[in-house]
């Protein structure tokens, strides 16, 4: 039979945090036929608006034995959706009667608001981390995961961490080769794991259209070389004291704290993998030394980079046991 699947969405919901997971399932009822049967549910059914103003057709809600996972959206209007009791009602009674549960951004809201995340890990677009965390303190927030699991129930971060939430989602339920094919079919970067951090600080240096972006993307791909500011302001054809007041000016970080964080994002997307050594890491990405990264590490994410290695770990073997 097919594994019955349904997405709660509501007034100014999020277009993308329903259409991404949705478009991933779709793929793999291509390659496994029958495998999913989907259906867009709001407690109020009928057209809904999403944030963007397009409108979605959305049924009611069938009976909550009927469905095997239910995903909820995020976006804008999600708190005005907390403060709609046939909304919450719908999220608590699938909360104690549906197999799976998940959320997309901020639909972790929602699912805190019914009681869903209590004593449980969770993650939530990085905007609305502070959120989530001072309404709920009972939630573990993890607040730079793409996603989480914890028990039934999933979380993910905005909009194309949706995507791999899904991804996840199908690797549970078709097995992780079939996730790969959706995600190479969906022409995909990777299939992301879900402690990979939620923000590229390549991004975050070019956020502002920096005259320094090529130079940042030459940086990403020699991580591994001098990149001390003398070698920084010879590519970019300035002085080293010239160079390093513009670049501190354009992007707010200074040469060398750029470096760094382009190294540790490197750095722990390697652990995450789980392939390397810890030496073999801190060469890779320039930090020479696993001390020095340790170093590195700690004071930038207040642990260890063998911590995120055993959380990585954990995770996979308890993805592993739940495919068994």
């Amino acid at each position: 039979m097919a594994h019955q699947l349904a997405f709660l969405i509501f007034p100014d919901f999020q277009l993308l945090d329903a259409a991404g997971p949705i478009a991933a399932f779709e793929v793999a009822n291509g390659f496994v036929p029958g495998a999913y049967s989907l259906r867009v549910v709001a407690a109020v059914p009928g057209c809904v608006r999403s944030s963007s103003g397009v409108t979605w057709e959305a049924r009611p809600c069938p009976r909550m034995g009927s469905i095997d996972t239910l995903l909820v959206a995020g976006g804008d209007g999600v708190d005005a959706a907390r403060r709609d009791a046939r909304v919450v009602g719908l999220v608590r009674r699938a909360a104690a009667r549906v197999p799976r549960l998940a959320s997309v951004c901020s639909g972790a809201l929602l699912l805190a608001e019914a009681g869903a995340l209590a004593g449980r890990r969770a993650t939530t677009h990085y905007c609305r981390v502070q959120q989530l965390t001072r309404q709920f303190p009972d939630v573990s927030v993890e607040p730079d995961s793409i996603w989480t699991r914890d028990g039934h129930v999933w979380t993910s971060a905005g909009i194309s961490a949706g995507i791999d939430l899904a991804l996840a989602l199908i690797g549970e339920d078709l097995g992780a080769r079939m996730a790969r094919e959706v995600a190479r079919h969906l022409v995909l970067y990777a299939q992301r794991p879900g402690h990979q951090t939620q923000r590229s600080a390549l991004l975050e240096l070019d956020a502002s259209e920096s005259p320094f972006a090529d130079l940042n993307a030459w940086m990403r791909q020699r991580l591994d070389r001098d990149l001390r500011v003398e070698a920084l302001a010879a590519h970019a054809k300035m002085s080293p004291r010239t160079f390093a007041r513009a670049y501190l000016r354009e992007t707010g970080v200074t040469p060398a704290k750029a470096v760094e964080r382009l190294r540790l994002e490197a750095a722990r997307n390697l652990l995450a993998d789980g392939q390397s050594s810890l030496e073999r890491i801190a060469e890779r990405t320039g930090f020479g030394q696993p001390e020095r990264m340790r170093r590195a590490f700690v004071r930038a994410f207040g642990a260890p980079p063998s911590a995120l290695r055993n959380t990585a770990r954990r995770s996979a073997a308890h993805r592993s046991s739940s495919h068994s």
